[in-house]
């Protein structure tokens, strides 16, 4: 593999630069299998395997993680497992696809799995890991990578509260002084990366309620519980409430995603579910929001005389970019494109299991533009027609292989 191009850094350092266009055309062509072949978390047994094929192809001995699937592979350890204490660079991916129909028309690499798609990027995030892993190990085998570095190939993001706990508790994290990743943002342009210190992402736990009544005749409603009236008030009166019992800057929202309860429409149900998220920006009141959450929803339900089961799923805290690696990022981002590569972004409602990561060790998420400059149509993430420019492969691989590069010479 021949690395084209040099970008100078301060201090007279070199950088190796652009992508050959053997390689990059490679990542198109995998990146394209995998949107093509999308598994859900805790099933990517396909994707894990032409992941693990690719690197020990390139002389790389990745390791398949305990639960399954994903792996972590390391470069620049000579022996099997890297015990020279917590300095390697980690660079996550997630791997797993989402559970809806790919809608995209006249497209060669559509779904061809059923009701599965990859509409969230991490065929995306799986590619630019795995093309910045190809081109360390070259600059490794040439006597330039600075310091040892760590891929991990995360299963099971979508699935709270998230498959990066699994990864720790399998090591993946140990040796690891920082870690770094990118997520597809179809609202940058490709070629660009969004920056933010502190909170990018929020919190996202999940929600299951269930109410019983006696049921009854609906021209009787005052002999027994109303229990859709009930369940309205649960979904109307409860984010009101639990809005009162926070500081509005935390931007704690509850959000309800179904709502279901009786078959007639002269029959009163005995029972009724209901099930939603919620939300947080705030990392403090993340932390005090199940037990108000709760009260709230207990409140409510033995207003209107119905019992309450609520099951309060725990999902992720927020992903909070630690101001040195974030500042690294950049750094690599404009020794790779220059100043104007790089804008700040805003923090996302949206939850992530990198979060995880950040509780353990410092780290940082970029958002990588995908959206084709011009574009005005925004092929936003979770919907079934969800796509990228491929350009944005190439910009996340230089991105991450800059890091490793800048990060040695600190």
């Amino acid at each position: 593999m021949s690395l084209e191009s040099e970008v100078d850094l301060p201090g007279g350092a070199v950088l190796p630069g652009a992508l050959p266009d053997a390689l990059r055309a490679e990542l198109i062509a995998f990146r394209r299998d995998l949107h093509m072949h999308p598994e859900l978390g805790n099933q990517e047994f396909r994707t894990t395997a032409a992941i693990k094929e690719r690197l020990e192809r390139a002389g790389l001995k990745p390791r398949v993680l305990a639960v399954g699937t994903g792996l972590v592979c390391d470069i620049g350890v000579e022996g099997e497992q890297w015990d020279g204490g917590p300095s390697m660079l980690a660079m996550r991916a997630d791997i797993d696809g989402l559970p809806i129909p790919d809608t995209k028309a006249e497209c060669s690499y559509r779904s061809t799995v059923p009701d599965r798609a990859h509409a969230c990027g991490h065929d995306v995030h799986t590619t630019v890991v795995l093309g910045a892993g190809l081109v360390l190990a070259e600059l490794h085998r040439q006597g330039a990578l600075p310091r040892p570095v760590r891929l991990i190939f995360q299963p099971a993001e979508e699935v709270l509260p998230g498959g990066a706990a699994d990864a720790i508790k399998c090591g993946a994290l140990e040796g690891v002084g920082a870690i770094i990743a990118v997520h597809c943002d179809p609202r940058v342009d490709a070629g660009r990366i969004g920056l933010r210190e502190g909170p990018i992402t929020s919190a996202c736990d999940r929600l299951e309620i269930g109410l019983d009544g006696p049921g009854g005749h609906t021209a009787r409603p005052h002999l027994t519980t109303d229990l859709v009236t009930a369940a309205a008030r649960v979904v109307t009166d409860v984010p009101a409430l639990v809005s009162r019992r926070f500081d509005s800057r935390s931007g704690l929202a509850i959000t309800w995603g179904r709502v279901e309860s009786g078959h007639a429409p002269n029959v009163i149900p005995q029972h009724a579910e209901l099930s939603g998220t919620v939300r947080c920006l705030d990392l403090e009141a993340w932390r005090q929001a199940p037990d108000v959450v709760v009260a709230a929803i207990d409140e409510i339900a033995n207003l209107h005389r119905a019992k309450s089961e609520i099951n309060y799923v725990r999902g992720v805290p927020p992903v909070v970019n630690e101001p040195g690696v974030t500042e690294l990022l950049r750094e690599a981002m404009i020794a790779r494109r220059g100043v104007e590569s790089v804008e700040g972004t805003e923090q996302s409602l949206g939850g992530e299991d990198f979060s995880w990561y950040l509780e353990r060790v410092p780290g940082a998420m970029a958002r990588l533009g995908v959206r084709t400059p011009g574009e005005r149509h925004i092929r936003d993430l979770h919907q079934g027609d969800f796509d990228v420019d491929e350009s944005a492969i190439t910009v996340g691989v230089e991105l991450f292989t800059a890091a490793a590069l800048v990060n040695g010479l600190r």
